[in-house]
């Protein structure tokens, strides 16, 4: 059995981290560069950083943070906000990461999933979802969760797998922060239209979670305030699951 992967998830407002609640209210947390010192410790499989302002403010990517952060890290880096072009897909490569999450630009532009994954393979290139409750359904938000997307939610996935997308990434703007668990109907939701790997992010309140969600259907597990905060009070301190933690979590490995 491959044991799923546990994926922090980051977020940058200009070289700072933060951590946000269903999207809002930034909180800072702490340096960038000293969390990948401490994933790097702990051995973590992944790390996400997405830059929350790059796609609302329509500001540059910041190339040389992901430069610096790329050297540091141990472990594979994806990276996210405001990755609306080719060149820009490029320069995030270049830069050192070796996935690339798009989001605002999937839904503009469904053709640069395309350009980019036959460009540097399906693999590298991560369609970033964004998602809201709103009654019965699941309705689709870009920007930041500001603006809804005149997609279903199956349409979107659909279109994301046919344009070549590698992975699909899941946030549950309603869970985001919240630290309330993950939505296991909306995981058996979307895996059960997917073909290609699901990555859920958003609600997650203890190790527990992690598996819950892998049970649900996703093939990785990504969190924000459980690898940021500890303890009733959510003091600020980095932490990730040992490797006695995991086999705990998910069995172990064979």
């Amino acid at each position: 059995m491959y044991r799923p992967r546990v994926i922090p998830c980051l977020l940058l407002e200009n070289e700072e981290l933060i951590k946000t609640q269903q999207f809002s209210d930034p909180v800072y947390i702490g340096d960038a560069m000293n969390a990948v010192k401490i994933f790097n410790d702990a051995e973590a499989d992944e790390i996400v950083f997405l830059d929350i302002n790059a796609t609302v403010n329509s500001s540059p990517f910041n190339f040389d943070l992901i430069s610096r952060i790329a050297d540091e890290a141990y472990m594979p880096v994806a990276v996210g906000g405001g990755i609306n072009s080719l060149e820009k897909v490029r320069e995030a490569f270049k830069a050192g990461a070796e996935k690339v999450i798009i989001n605002s630009a999937f839904h503009s532009n469904p053709g640069l999933i395309s350009e980019a994954a036959e460009v540097f393979g399906s693999q590298a290139i991560v369609v970033s979802i964004d998602v809201k409750k709103v009654g019965s359904d699941y309705l689709v938000y870009c920007n930041r969760g500001q603006e809804e997307v005149q997609r279903t939610l199956s349409e979107c996935l659909k279109l994301a797998e046919v344009k070549g997308a590698g992975e699909i990434m899941l946030n549950h703007i309603d869970s985001d922060g919240m630290q309330n668990g993950y939505d296991e109907k909306l995981i058996s939701f979307v895996s059960s239209r997917l073909s290609i790997p699901l990555i859920m992010c958003g609600g997650a309140e203890d190790y527990e979670d992690l598996r819950i969600a892998v049970d649900s259907g996703a093939s990785a597990a990504a969190a924000g305030s459980l690898f940021v905060f500890m303890g009733g009070r959510n003091s600020i301190m980095i932490n990730y699951p040992d490797r006695e933690e995991m086999t705990e979590i998910f069995g172990k490995d064979e």
